[in-house]
């Protein structure tokens, strides 16, 4: 798999049916099938929580959300140390530029979620902001939060 910009881990990897690469989901507790994006989503995980504190007990892959009265799926939801929805994170392929469209996705997204925080990523690029409900205003960041900044409960 391409590098990425993230710190390298060592993944569980097997050849599943059909004679196709898999990748050990250590939040979903299972092998998914290893595609470009995956491979993106497995490393982020894996930056969450080996670098940024997360504990995989309170992340949530590939999970749905109706929304519209459409079912949506978001990568990875991280709760905070409250047991509520913090951060969302979208993960595109490295080929996958992160557009204005990528952006609307997640916004959509925490339109049902209402999260505090939003990261967007292909592995080479990542982009995260936070989110004022009460202003409707939002400010990008120069870094990923952290476990403990994401749980940090705002008055």
């Amino acid at each position: 798999m391409l590098p990425l910009n993230l710190p390298n881990f060592t993944p569980n990897l097997r050849v599943g049916q059909g004679g196709k690469q898999e990748i050990f989901d250590i939040c979903r507790k299972k092998f998914v099938r290893l595609t470009p994006e995956e491979w993106v989503r497995q490393t982020f995980l894996s930056y969450l929580i080996n670098h940024q504190h997360f504990s995989a007990s309170l992340l949530v892959v590939e999970a749905q959300l109706t929304f519209n009265k459409m079912i949506k799926r978001f990568d990875i939801l991280a709760y905070g140390s409250d047991g509520k929805p913090r951060l969302v994170v979208e993960c595109k392929a490295p080929t996958v530029e992160i557009t204005q469209a990528v952006f609307d996705q997640v916004a959509m997204y925490n339109m049902t979620l209402t999260v505090d925080y939003l990261v967007v990523t292909n592995g080479l690029t990542h982009y995260s902001c936070k989110i004022d409900h009460q202003n409707r205003t939002y400010q990008f960041l120069s870094e990923i939060p952290t476990f403990e900044t994401i749980s940090i409960i705002n008055p």
